[in-house]
């Protein structure tokens, strides 16, 4: 099992425990919640019983324990309203002492609203009975009924960052993981490179002294040249590359060239570019090596056998650089992979080069790079853009 497999289970345990844990924190605050709001109802029964005995009292009457009952709720807020809708008392409201008019409107509709959600118990005044005058017991929920219903909420907040801080943490473990191998087989590749390039520079001169007129000993000192460069793009992976404003099309010039010289007649590359030069700050030498892998991919695509449009757009914060080829196209499901390590669609090959291409333009050059647009059986576009 690789890395990517590991971490796509972990994040799958997490957000799988993650729901567990809302769902389970959901249902236990329901039920707890339901049984106090009827906890609550009963004890408000009591008290509105209370009321109704004391207003009921006479000399005779012993109304401590009443007192009691009525003096003991010190939680759940409770507004007492007569027939035609007027506060006769209340207990445990928050309302603006300073402006009587105003609490009076406030507690009556406070009471209204108790009402309509069915927080209301009616009693009958004497000496009416059955047909006479009412008060209505209007209550609210408590505020640690409040409290529990808004924490599962809270909860669930606590348990969605943990999850997504956990996540982040992952990704950037396995970010720091690859960017070592990046560097360590960048490194390791220039390293070996050196050696070899080294002898054949030597092999070079000596050729050329032996040869001076031969010019097959010339493109051998392009090539070793070439060998000599793509090593130094190696040692600049996990370094930080220096950027310097270079004009874009004749960095993009020499790649077409390059390609050019080696890919079939049946291949045809075509560039379109400004009349002016195009100036943005860049690494040449990896940015070479972007374009090159994009060019390489569009031959690939075509099976040696089309056509490849690089085009370079100027806008007002930014220039883009475009590469289009009429290969056989990318799949859907395919597309948010390309840039992935390891994919690769080709039977020979790694896997690596839009990897790498993608590291140099969003890294190094703080660009972007994605696909424009792909269609199976007419060819891919991908774009680059880079800040001015």
């Amino acid at each position: 099992m690789n890395w990517t497999d590991r971490i796509r289970q972990v994040k799958i345990t997490l957000v799988v425990v993650a729901i567990i844990i809302a769902v389970a924190s959901l249902a236990v605050s329901h039920f707890l919640i339901a049984d106090l709001s009827k906890e609550e109802r009963n004890k408000m029964e009591v008290w509105a019983q209370a009321l109704h005995t004391l207003n009921n009292a006479n000399e005779n009457t012993d109304v401590s324990l009443v007192l009691s009952v009525i003096k003991a709720n010190n939680s759940i807020p409770v507004i007492v309203v007569d027939s035609t809708g007027n506060v006769m008392d209340y207990r445990n409201v928050e309302i603006d002492a300073n402006n009587n008019s105003d609490s009076t409107a406030f507690l009556a509709h406070e009471a209204n609203r108790m009402i309509r959600s069915g927080r209301a118990i009616k009693i009958l005044l004497p000496p009416s009975g059955n047909g006479g005058d009412y008060q209505m017991v209007c209550y609210d929920e408590s505020l640690m009924l409040r409290r529990l219903a808004t924490y599962p909420y809270v909860q669930l907040g606590i348990v969605f960052i943990f999850v997504v801080v956990a996540i982040i943490a992952l990704l950037s473990s396995k970010r720091a993981e690859q960017n070592k191998v990046w560097v360590g087989l960048s490194k390791e590749t220039a390293h070996q490179l050196g050696t070899p390039i080294s002898s054949l520079m030597g092999w070079v001169e000596i050729l050329k002294d032996s040869y001076p007129e031969d010019d097959v000993i010339d493109e051998m000192s392009n090539d070793v040249k070439r060998l000599e460069m793509i090593a130094e793009r190696f040692s600049k992976i996990g370094s930080k590359p220096e950027a310097k404003p270079s004009d874009i099309i004749m960095v993009v010039d020499r790649v077409v060239e390059y390609i050019d010289h080696r890919t079939s007649s049946d291949v045809s590359l075509y560039f379109d570019k400004p009349i002016h030069p195009v100036v943005v700050s860049i690494n040449t030498s990896l940015f070479e090596w972007v374009i090159e892998n994009l060019c390489k991919n569009a031959v690939d695509a075509m099976e040696g056998k089309g056509s490849i449009f690089l085009n370079i757009i100027e806008e007002e914060t930014m220039v883009a650089v475009e590469v289009k080829d009429t290969g056989k196209g990318i799949r859907h499901k395919n597309l948010k992979n390309v840039f992935k390590p390891g994919f690769t669609t080709k039977k020979r090959g790694w896997g690596l080069g839009l990897s790498l291409a993608k590291r140099i333009v969003e890294e190094y050059h703080k660009g972007r790079i994605y696909v424009k647009e792909s269609t199976l059986g007419k060819g891919t576009t991908f774009r680059i853009e880079l800040k001015r």
